[in-house]
């Protein structure tokens, strides 16, 4: 959508669409991961319902990544070509607050539940071995 488009509509129209967007794109993700990721956005979009305007622009920034990434990663038909994500720098992990990155680290842990993965001593330390 181009700039143009998106400056007509007001914030809460612009975060409505990018967290349909989100939704939408999710349908091609496998099923456990949907739910995941589905349960992932809607609480991370009601987390910040009464965010301040600097973190609301932030907030926008990162998502319409993420959408971005997905739909990259998803390709035209909706499924995934390769591996999905992408890896975490430990800069970008630096500038997470506290309670964010207990969110990432309960997010790695169902992840890695999913998929039936062991969840290791070095995954509860927070060790990067």
């Amino acid at each position: 959508m181009s700039i143009n488009i998106m400056s007509q509509y007001t914030h809460p129209q612009r975060v409505r669409l990018l967290y349909k967007t989100i939704l939408r794109l999710h349908r091609g993700l496998p099923t456990e991961l949907r739910a995941l990721g589905d349960n992932y956005v809607r609480d991370e979009f009601r987390r910040h319902l009464k965010c301040n305007p600097m973190e609301a622009q932030l907030f926008m920034t990162e998502w319409a990544r993420y959408a971005s990434t997905i739909t990259k990663q998803l390709g035209l038909r909706g499924k995934p070509k390769g591996e999905l994500g992408e890896p975490l720098d430990s800069q970008s992990v630096e500038m997470l607050k506290d309670d964010q990155v207990v969110q990432l680290y309960e997010l790695m842990l169902a992840a890695k539940a999913l998929h039936g993965d062991t969840i290791t001593a070095d995954d509860v330390r927070g060790s990067n071995k």
